[in-house]
């Protein structure tokens, strides 16, 4: 995760980089103490060994740079990527899991780009979207909502079992679910939403789960809002998009397509479009931008949700985005200061084929 712009009032100095990460961490922490509340200890490990892992790859990589990794460590952009990645994961992953998505997340997506600041694509979906493409049985084996206490919830010491390895596959399916994006993705063709749902095909209390976690996602993001560290403009064009679109495709045929809320709040959306789309090095900078990138990831993750492989897509979305992003600002620059209107693509390109003209 990159610094984030914080908007500053007159006479005040803008926060350190360090002081904004730190905000930022703090406000996941409604969406990890609920992720975790519902799901377990599991969530917690992953939250834990990917920090370590983080903060250990980036301080190694960049004393192989020849750079002093107090300095950089303490802006505490590790640890976000570390937790925005670490929460991704469906809980109680192994530690192998884990060391693969965060090499991917600070070693190739951060400091091979130059580190803080110059990466082109959000580190943590980077390393995520890997996860899922090269190990999709373990990405998609989520953890049943047993809660963090009773007799039914994982301990700590299975969540350990788990976190090493020792376990396999065969009991981490024992205790797992799919997601209520995934249960719906691959329901048959021709089974009628109502009697889908009819026939709880997802363990007991999941919907509730995944939309209380929807939920603190979203106070988490209101804390950002409040703070100035993000601005408005992405997270409403992107849930804005996908509500227009699954309002329209649930309007069409809701026997085959869910509900606007169902969409909102049954996976990683408000994640998503606080926490994830709002990364400033890998998202648009211009206000109008903003909007177009927003809403551009809003309308992948539905085409991608309804039409794809995979049921979630707000990685892919996000990802995908950022290699437009390049294009979005050069054609959403604002006036400058001075000059009676905007200088944009088409005008910067025909000065210089104006300059390039012999005289």
């Amino acid at each position: 995760m990159s610094l984030m712009h914080a908007s500053v009032e007159p006479a005040r100095l803008p926060p350190s980089s360090g002081q904004v990460m730190a905000w930022l961490l703090l406000a996941t922490l409604p969406g990890i103490a609920t992720l975790a509340w519902h799901f377990g200890w599991g969530v917690l490990t992953n939250v834990l060994t990917a920090a370590a892992f983080g903060v250990a790859l980036e301080a190694l990589i960049l004393k192989l740079r020849g750079r002093s990794p107090s300095a950089t460590l303490r802006d505490n952009s590790a640890l976000v990527t570390a937790v925005l990645l670490g929460v991704s994961l469906p809980p109680g992953s192994s530690w192998w899991l884990i060391l693969v998505g965060m090499v991917a997340a600070i070693v190739i997506a951060k400091q091979l780009f130059g580190g803080l600041g110059h990466n082109p694509f959000n580190p943590a979906m980077v390393g995520y979207a890997l996860l899922l493409v090269a190990f999709p049985l373990p990405m998609t084996q989520w953890a049943a909502p047993h809660g963090l206490f009773g007799p039914d919830a994982m301990s700590l010491p299975d969540a350990l079992q788990l976190l090493a390895g020792l376990d396999g596959n065969q009991g981490l399916d024992g205790m797992s679910g799919a997601t209520p994006l995934d249960a719906f993705k691959h329901k048959p063709e021709t089974l009628m939403a109502s009697e889908f749902w009819a026939s709880s095909p997802l363990p007991e209390g999941a919907m509730g789960a995944w939309r209380a976690v929807a939920l603190a996602w979203l106070a988490g993001g209101a804390l950002l809002l409040y703070k100035r560290l993000i601005s408005w403009h992405i997270p409403v064009a992107m849930l804005g998009a996908m509500a227009a679109i699954a309002t329209l495709l649930y309007g069409v045929d809701p026997s085959h397509y869910g509900s606007p809320l169902f969409h909102l709040l049954g996976g990683a959306a408000i994640f998503g479009a606080f926490f994830i789309a709002t990364d400033p090095v890998s998202a648009a900078t211009s206000r109008k931008g903003k909007l177009y990138y927003g809403a551009g990831v809003g309308i992948l993750v539905m085409i991608i949700r309804t039409t794809g492989a995979y049921p979630d897509a707000v990685a892919f979305a996000v990802l995908l985005m950022n290699f437009a992003v390049p294009f979005i600002d050069y054609y959403t620059q604002p006036r400058t200061y001075g000059h009676r209107a905007p200088t944009r693509g088409i005008k910067v390109k025909q000065l210089d084929d104006d300059l390039e003209e012999p005289r």
